[in-house]
């Protein structure tokens, strides 16, 4: 769903070191590239591995997020196997997903696998087969410009034991397939909570206040609070006033999204099919609503 802001917000690892040898190409799935570039969609990897500001080639890298621990890049993501990920193998992009590793080491936060690691068997293996197929692109990526101790790639264990849980996700018995639907989008796919989800110190999200804004986020811009709240949250908005933003980024008082949620709406939600998006709204209406006031910063 909307992912607008906040620290671990995009998709941004640096994914660095050796990679084993792939094993031989093999003729690709037609229907799990299809499958896996609508998921590459929901994911919102365009705006985080791909510069636009700079007219940078698709997937190469360089997009900076600023943080309050550094600068942070994007890191090229195509299938060159000297700067992108080519050399690797399914097992290892499945690794960097679902348990922030790469064949190098360890992640950082700022690539949501703290989300993605709900992402379900089908469509990881799906994303797979669709980025094998973007062109390769002989770009370095950009190194990260963060000071000691943040840039020490071994301390993200300790991050993880705090603020990490590995596992996939499980469909509440209780809710309808369409809010399931709805939940697996925003929890898993487009990791909203990433960015709306205000954090602490260290830069964990802070447990009991999913969803409900942060005032500071990436680049030090706000984030909404986007649970149901009549007050502070979209609890006064009705299913097409939410659809509305998701769709073409107007909102209720017939304004515009901006900045990061702007990038969202054109690379991402703007290009979910509609049921997906109605899933969406009847996930943000099913939680509970949490009075967060979120000052606008921007």
């Amino acid at each position: 769903m909307v992912t607008a802001a906040a620290f671990a917000c995009l998709i941004q690892a640096a994914f660095p070191g050796p990679a084993r040898a792939q094993s031989p190409a093999q003729t690709p799935d037609a229907g799990a590239v299809q499958r896996g570039e609508y998921v590459f969609t929901a994911a919102g990897c365009t705006s985080c591995h791909t510069d636009e500001k700079h007219k940078g080639a698709f997937l190469a890298g360089g997009v900076a997020l600023a943080t309050p621990f550094g600068t942070f890049y994007g890191p090229n993501i195509t299938p060159d196997p000297t700067y992108g990920i080519g050399r690797w193998s399914e097992a290892d992009f499945i690794r960097a997903v679902r348990e922030g590793k790469g064949p190098g080491g360890e992640l950082f936060p700022v690539f949501p696998f703290t989300s993605f690691t709900r992402i379900s068997d089908a469509d990881i293996h799906d994303l797979w087969a669709y980025l094998k197929t973007v062109p390769p692109v002989a770009t370095p990526s950009k190194p990260h410009d963060v000071g000691f101790p943040f840039n020490l790639r071994f301390g993200q264990v300790f991050w993880k034991l705090l603020f990490f849980t590995s596992g996939r996700f499980q469909p509440d018995p209780t809710k309808t397939a369409e809010v399931n639907r709805g939940a697996y989008i925003v929890q898993a796919l487009s990791h909203c909570g990433e960015c709306h989800t205000p954090r602490n110190m260290l830069g964990g999200t802070r447990t009991g206040m999913a969803l409900a804004g942060a005032a500071k986020g990436p680049d030090g811009h706000s984030v909404p609070n986007i649970t149901p709240d009549a007050e502070t949250g979209i609890g006064k908005w009705s299913d097409g006033d939410i659809l509305d933003v998701l769709k073409s980024g107007m909102t209720p008082d017939g304004d515009f999204v901006g900045g990061a949620m702007a990038e969202e709406v054109r690379n991402t939600s703007g290009k979910l099919t509609d049921a997906d998006l109605r899933a969406v709204v009847a996930y943000l209406r099913s939680l509970p609503p949490i009075r967060n006031k979120v000052e606008d910063k921007d």
